[in-house]
């Protein structure tokens, strides 16, 4: 696939309180309408019912506009008519992950470490995700920080797109696709006024 520069990470435990599903759908239009093409539904606490409800209402709102990634769940994602699934490494293998979602739909893996990036080169995934490239708050208990140095080295460790996360914001996205990166992954940078904040992530991308 064609790559976007920026690749928006919905994560419900991000917004205030408990979130409606109204909530969270009119966050994901105003992130397709800063021009948002690539985004991941992430809710690490919701049933799977919810996540079910909300991952489809935000598919059925943004439609073929925006490429959709499950986040862990290999079957949610194909349940719920999204584009790929994104897994950890403590999720379902990309083996499984692959094995669920079929030979075409988009499979991303995330990485912490130069090992992982090889491990990953060499499985199924589409995309590895790098993180985290500098210090975050998104994750109660966050893998080190990689730095740019980090993500220039797994640069030269792969081939597949390569997608920095973890601290990037309008401030130092530049430096991390001069780095290598084909991606920036963002969460917190864009949850107030989301779509004013993607167009101007966007243009500092470009």
């Amino acid at each position: 696939m064609n790559f976007p520069k920026l690749y928006a990470i919905i994560d419900v435990s991000c917004f205030a309180g408990t979130p409606t599903t109204s909530v969270i759908v009119d966050y994901a239009r105003e992130l397709a309408a800063g021009g948002v093409a690539l985004a991941q539904y992430r809710n690490k606490a919701g049933s799977a019912r919810a996540m079910l409800s909300d991952a489809r209402k935000i598919k059925g709102a943004l439609g073929e506009a925006v490429t959709l990634i499950m986040n862990d769940r290999a079957d949610l994602c194909v349940a719920a008519g999204y584009n790929g699934v994104h897994v950890g490494q403590d999720d379902l293998s990309p083996e499984g992950a692959r094995a669920v979602i079929g030979p075409t739909l988009i499979l991303g893996v995330s990485t912490h470490n130069l090992e992982q990036v090889r491990e990953a080169d060499a499985g199924p995934a589409d995309y590895i995700a790098l993180g985290p490239i500098f210090s975050t708050y998104s994750k109660q208990k966050p893998d080190p920080v990689v730095g740019v140095e980090g993500l220039r080295a797994a640069r030269l460790a792969t081939r597949k797109p390569l997608v920095a996360i973890g601290g990037i914001t309008r401030a130092n996205a530049r430096s991390v696709i001069d780095a290598g990166a084909d991606s920036v992954a963002v969460i917190a940078d864009l949850l107030a006024s989301p779509r004013q904040s993607a167009e101007e992530l966007l243009r500092v991308l470009v």
